[in-house]
């Protein structure tokens, strides 16, 4: 179920990527790059959204926050397949965009209720290995829907498989706030807790990799249409190849589970920012050499394990960023969804717009955000990676900011 509320979210994203040149056309876009403002609108209003959903799941719960949110979700679906121009439609997605926030900052927030430490990683990492499902299936749904029918009917899908989500955790779903960890809806209790998720280290410097590294994810999206297209011409054959780099980025999810108990959440994402960046220097020195593009095998052949080293760092950096902040957890998980999701949508779409018909802007923005979002990390640790801490360290951390005795 926290998978497919998670789902929720990478399907309004990745089912609209072959439907952006007919959304141009049928609603008169002149600049082709101007189409991944149909992504980029929804990624806003998910990520601005956030913020206010956690403050409101720890003072009146998780379902009614998750239900509220669900809600505008299903509605703001069908209504865009009714937009008339392109900047109402643009003004539904942002609409959609923050009803979907309810749900990330929910499952998160459940996640934390129940996990912690290694167990809450391997938990998200199965649930992030069906979320990452969803990019493999939603292009080609998108691309099969078209077949058939346009854009609109897209929408009514997405709607509809909003509204199945909410019917299933209607029934299924229990609150998970325990009643002595609910908090006063007051100014000075909600600034308490955002002072205690942006004063500690490790949090606040795992939020700000992950946006990093969320803005890369981000400005692939954006531009995956039109380098498939435009770059190599497959035509609408290129959500196959699209979804065969979801297929490994579910793969190496699915093994970040199994394996992040066995050696930690620390030298797994570490190990895997580093050798991000490195691949990302290689492939844009092969472009640069080539002319600013690759031959197409070459280029699937690299564009693979670099997204496979993504599937071991998302995960493990937010749940590193959650870890000490678990008094706080629907706070924690909406201050750090606003950070990473709007920080990392934003840059991915100055990435995405930076298209010029090559691979260059692409590598840039790998190599510079992989090495800043390891700067941060770097900094976090105090300058020392590839540490197993346990949780109790970053916990004793978390209350001496505060201002508290650390146990």
């Amino acid at each position: 179920m926290i998978a497919c509320l998670m789902a929720l979210n990478a399907a309004a994203i990745d089912i609209f990527i072959p439907a952006l040149q007919q959304i141009g056309a049928a609603l008169d876009v002149q600049s082709e790059n101007q189409r991944q403002f149909v992504i980029t609108a929804y990624i806003v209003g998910f990520g601005a959204s956030q913020i206010v959903y956690g403050t409101l799941s720890d003072r009146f719960g998780r379902r009614p926050v998750l239900f509220f949110g669900l809600g505008i979700y299903v509605v703001a679906s069908f209504a865009a397949a009714l937009a008339p121009t392109f900047e109402v439609l643009l003004a539904w997605r942002f609409i959609q965009g923050v009803g979907a926030a309810a749900t990330r900052v929910i499952a998160v927030s459940v996640v934390r209720d129940c996990f912690g430490g290694p167990r809450m990683a391997s938990v998200m990492s199965l649930a992030m290995m069906v979320f990452m499902a969803i990019p493999v299936l939603a292009p080609n749904a998108g691309q099969l829907i078209m077949q058939f029918g346009s854009w609109f009917e897209i929408f009514i899908a997405v709607g509809l498989f909003g509204l199945f989500v909410t019917v299933w955790a209607w029934f299924r779903l229990p609150e998970t706030l325990h009643p002595e960890d609910r908090r006063e809806l007051t100014w000075k209790r909600t600034a308490e807790a955002f002072r205690l998720v942006l004063t500690n280290r490790v949090a606040f410097g795992y939020t700000i990799g992950t946006a990093l590294i969320f803005g890369v994810l981000f400005g692939f999206i954006n531009q995956a249409e039109q380098i498939y297209t435009q770059v190599y011409h497959l035509g609408p054959a290129f959500t196959l190849y699209f979804s065969l780099v979801a297929i490994f980025m579910a793969g190496a999810s699915f093994a970040n589970s199994r394996l992040v108990q066995r050696f930690g959440m620390r030298p797994l994402s570490h190990g895997a920012l580093i050798g991000f960046a490195g691949l990302s220097i290689l492939q844009a020195v092969i472009a640069t050499a080539w002319g600013g593009t690759l031959p197409f095998p070459l280029f699937l052949g690299l564009m693979v394990p670099t997204f496979c080293l993504f599937g071991f760092i998302g995960t493990n950096f937010n749940a590193l960023a959650m870890d000490p902040l678990g008094h706080v957890a629907g706070t924690a998980s909406s201050v750090l969804g606003f950070m990473q999701t709007l920080g990392g949508g934003l840059i991915g779409a100055g990435i995405g717009y930076a298209y010029n018909g090559t691979l260059i802007p692409l590598y840039a923005g790998f190599i510079i955000l992989s090495l800043l979002s390891l700067t941060a990390i770097t900094i976090a640790e105090g300058g020392r990676l590839f540490r197993r801490r346990h949780p109790v360290d970053d916990r004793a951390e978390d209350q001496t900011l505060s201002g508290k005795p650390a146990e």
